[in-house]
């Protein structure tokens, strides 16, 4: 007589152990809040871009500068458009209070690196977890394929002889946890890679806009 056993991935995964499950059930999780996060930062990063090419333009026009300030109070700034607010709003006050212009100038400045260092940590704020994600699922499928490859060896130990038909279906849904480990891992590791490399880029151009900004404003202190 010959047994035959379903080999489809839904059986596989409501047959396996229990421990086996809840490793599936935690890496499915992880994947789908890693593909929320994956089209979020998406999002984001693309219009943080967009948003900055097009403040681009219009900072080196040769618009006035006060227009440009009063333009990014009416609306909610982002990125390089609220460094430029930020450090002009303190320039323009602390010219006012009749500064030296060091002081000024240096005022200016730390405005706009205290809100650059807040536009980057928006813009990063969980890459760690879809970091985290891809280093740490891998291991949890493995955990879930371990314990399932034990569990099966176990069923075995009864039985006088074993057979392949007997021990496949064991291995095969112990194998699920560590191929739904990768799934989540894969893409996440790929996103963070992605993000972090588009952040750098932005931070980058953040950086080189605020020293070409000092620089103008140094010289409309003279």
């Amino acid at each position: 007589m010959t047994v035959t056993h379903d080999l489809s991935i839904l059986s596989l995964i409501s047959q396996a152990s229990v421990l086996v499950q809840l490793v599936m059930a935690l890496l499915a999780g992880l994947s789908l809040v890693s593909w929320y996060w994956i089209f979020r930062k998406s999002f984001q990063i693309r219009q943080a871009r967009s948003d900055t090419d097009g403040f681009e333009r219009d900072f080196w026009s040769g618009g006035d500068l006060n227009t440009l300030a009063e333009s990014a109070g009416r609306h909610q700034a982002e990125g390089m458009e609220r460094i430029f607010e930020a450090g002009y709003r303190e320039f323009t006050k602390l010219r006012t209070k009749g500064h030296d212009h060091g002081a000024t100038l240096d005022g200016a400045r730390r405005a706009m690196r205290a809100t650059y260092q807040r536009e980057i940590d928006d813009l990063e704020a969980h890459l760690a977890f879809l970091a985290s994600v891809g280093s740490v699922s891998p291991y949890i499928g493995l955990l879930g394929t371990v314990w399932g490859i034990m569990n099966s060896f176990r069923g075995l130990s009864s039985v006088g002889s074993a057979t392949l038909a007997q021990v496949a279906p064991g291995i095969a849904e112990a194998l699920v946890a560590t191929a739904i480990g990768l799934f989540a891992a894969i893409p996440a590791v790929v996103a963070y890679n992605r993000f972090a490399h588009d952040i750098d880029r932005l931070g980058i151009r953040f950086e080189s806009f605020m020293e070409e900004f000092s620089n103008i404003l140094q010289r409309n202190l003279r």
